[in-house]
């Protein structure tokens, strides 16, 4: 059960990644590839119907790791306490940006929220990203399971770290190209004309920084990690993750920019960012917070899960409510499915 709920946890993640992904991308590209108001509208009304449905995976995720694996959120928030407050002002910057930009014409409230959707979407990629490598590097846990963090110490990946180091920056700058690559390709097969344009330029330059920076975020996590080399000797099957990513950003190539390529290069983005999520958690299994200092002290799928019992009752409510969940997706996306358009009632 330990092992599913590992498997649960991750996908719920992806999910939100690739989702929330897209409406991050097109936030930190708001104020670059929007060129005049109406622009900027048409960006904003791409993700309106669906940014707050798809916030609704970070809930749930979050809800699901207390429910499955309650050592684990115990320990991390506590001891990632200063950037998750960061995080939840950022998230209620970005949400209050889309919601009041357009109920006063002024020119200082518009500009001003433009800069915060820009703002605190670019900033969401970069914490999200140096949350990842800080998962992937570890944690100074202590025997009892805590560890605190301050943003930086000597920026060395051994000791005495902190949350932002050379390795977790360049996973964050990573993150926030691949989010920013993200937004592009939805742009673009959102909207039409000089915007789609401009988005589609963005996508194409960012791909190939994304790509040299995938194979440099690759071999220094090995480096940094050695739990990601044990658990690739120890099954090769897990090759399948890198070789999805591998896959992703092929296609985001093959696709990108090629007329009736649009939602296929989305499609392609998507199954990149899942591999190389789905990498990352079976590099560091059975751990779920490995750590830094004391390997025998990380959490692991075993020692911070909820009982078996309360697992397997918690399976049964999950299942029908991921169906539910689902099934609103799937009605919202067909539903507001094709291009952007614009009207009086609209952001």
């Amino acid at each position: 059960m330990e092992t599913l709920w590992f498997a649960l946890v991750a996908l719920m993640i992806a999910g939100y990644v690739v989702l929330d992904g897209f409406d991050i991308g097109a936030g930190i590209l708001h104020l670059f590839v929007g060129k005049s108001d109406r622009e900027k509208r048409q960006i904003i009304q791409s993700i309106g119907p669906v940014w707050d449905g798809n916030e609704v995976w970070l809930i749930a995720g979050g809800g699901v790791l207390f429910f499955a694996f309650p050592k684990l959120y115990a320990s991390s928030f506590a001891g990632f306490y200063l950037p998750l407050t960061v995080v939840l002002w950022l998230l209620i910057f970005r949400a209050l940006s889309i919601e009041l930009r357009n109920h006063v014409n002024s020119p200082v409230w518009t500009p001003f929220w433009d800069v915060a959707f820009t703002g605190s979407s670019a900033l969401l990629a970069v914490f999200f990203g140096a949350a990842l490598g800080n998962v992937i590097r570890g944690v100074p846990l202590d025997g009892g399971g805590d560890f605190f963090l301050p943003f930086w110490t000597h920026f060395g990946v051994d000791g005495d770290v902190g949350i932002l180091d050379w390795y977790t920056i360049v996973v964050a700058i990573l993150a926030f190209l691949t989010l920013a690559m993200h937004g592009a390709l939805w742009l673009v097969y959102k909207t039409e004309g000089a915007l789609q344009e401009r988005a589609s330029r963005w996508a194409r330059r960012s791909l190939v920084v994304v790509a040299l920076l995938t194979a440099l975020v690759t071999a220094a996590s090995f480096n940094v990690q050695p739990q990601l080399q044990s658990s690739f000797s120890a099954r090769p099957w897990g090759y399948v993750f890198p070789a999805l990513a591998l896959a992703g950003l092929a296609g985001v190539f093959r696709f990108a920019g090629r007329a009736g390529g649009d939602l296929r290069a989305f499609l392609a983005s998507c199954l990149y960012i899942v591999g190389m999520l789905a990498s990352a958690a079976f590099g560091i299994f059975p751990y779920v917070l490995p750590s830094n200092a004391h390997p025998e002290a990380g959490l692991t799928i075993y020692n911070a899960a909820a009982a078996e019992r309360g697992l397997k009752i918690g399976l049964a409510w999950w299942i029908p409510g991921m169906a539910l969940a689902l099934a609103y997706f799937v009605y919202t996306y067909r539903w507001f499915a094709g291009k952007v358009t614009l009207d009086d009632t609209g952001h």
